[in-house]
């Protein structure tokens, strides 16, 4: 009599063949099973409904459940600090089972904290401390500390610390102007490259087919009607900000927000972060904030880069 696929799973099992079924949502592998004089198999079925098939499937040293603690993780931000576990499982892509087993298991190691009486999760302080593991044991950020603090101390204006992510960038280190421009940004916001001066100065200092490629790939819109969105167009600015040795835009992201930036070059001349003043425009103009500012950020930048060989 025929096996059934079932009867064939549990012997896969039972002689140690690979029915890799500890692996949560893992679908459709098909498994050679070791029986005797026999080629069979066995097709592993999904533990949950939580799968989509992407590239990453072919990876065979993707762990999917880490992958999907991240995504756990991810799901909230400033406009979902707190959600039910539906809205975990909605966000994330996750059946109601494999979204109570996540956050379950980040509840357990103290990166989610839930509320005992409506059961919502939101994220616990031990999820900052992995930003604080990295700024702390990243050596360009500790070297521009002290050219970033001597910046804000005399200009008393937001100075930030950028570090390039493909066509984004990501604030590392920043200094708050008391005059409060901006105060949602925070370290660890990201922003595109391509209409912020600390992007631009990066790209200007990249070959100009990688620049160009960059944004190409780049989700190209207006912001704002000052907002220069297409790529040649950009390709000009690029080549005056390598030209001056800095970068400007002129209210491109946040309105009314004037921002001159420059880059941090390691040994080999390429950009590997930015280092941006930021103003706005009821107090200056943008000939008044360039002519003040360029030759700050650049003298800065350059301090930066010859002082640290570790980057």
């Amino acid at each position: 009599m025929p096996q059934t696929a079932r009867a064939i799973g549990r012997r896969v099992e039972m002689e140690g063949g690979l029915a890799d079924t500890g692996r949560p949502g893992y679908t459709g592998r098909v498994l050679p099973c070791r029986l005797p004089g026999v080629e069979a198999i066995a097709k592993v079925t999904s533990l949950s409904s939580d799968d989509t098939k992407n590239p990453d499937d072919a990876d065979p040293l993707m762990v999917r459940s880490v992958e999907k603690a991240f995504r756990v993780l991810e799901a909230f931000d400033g406009t979902n600090r707190s959600l039910s576990l539906a809205q975990i499982g909605a966000n994330v892509g996750l059946d109601k089972s494999a979204a109570q087993r996540f956050t379950h298991t980040l509840n357990k190691l103290g990166y989610l904290q839930k509320d005992p009486v409506t059961k919502r999760f939101e994220l616990s302080l031990r999820s900052l401390e992995m930003a604080r593991h990295f700024i702390t044991a990243n050596p360009l950020v500790n070297q521009a500390m002290p050219y970033l603090l001597h910046l804000s101390r005399e200009t008393e204006e937001a100075v930030n610390l950028t570090l390039p992510d493909g066509a984004e960038i990501v604030f590392a280190a920043r200094f708050m102007s008391r005059h409060m421009l901006n105060t949602d940004v925070v370290v660890g916001t990201r922003m595109p490259a391509f209409c912020t001066a600390p992007g631009r100065a990066i790209l200007s200092r990249l070959p100009l087919t990688e620049a160009r490629s960059l944004l190409e790939r780049s989700p190209l819109q207006a912001f704002t009607p000052q907002t220069v969105h297409t790529v040649e167009a950009l390709v000009e600015r690029l080549e005056t900000a390598r030209n001056v040795g800095y970068a400007t835009t002129w209210g491109e992201f946040f309105p009314g927000d004037l921002s001159v930036a420059a880059a941090v070059l390691d040994q080999t001349g390429r950009p590997v972060a930015a280092v941006n003043i930021g103003v706005s425009n009821a107090r200056y103009t943008p000939e008044k904030a360039e002519e003040i500012f360029a030759p700050l950020v650049v003298a800065a930048t350059r301090s930066i880069s010859q002082a640290s060989s570790t980057f």
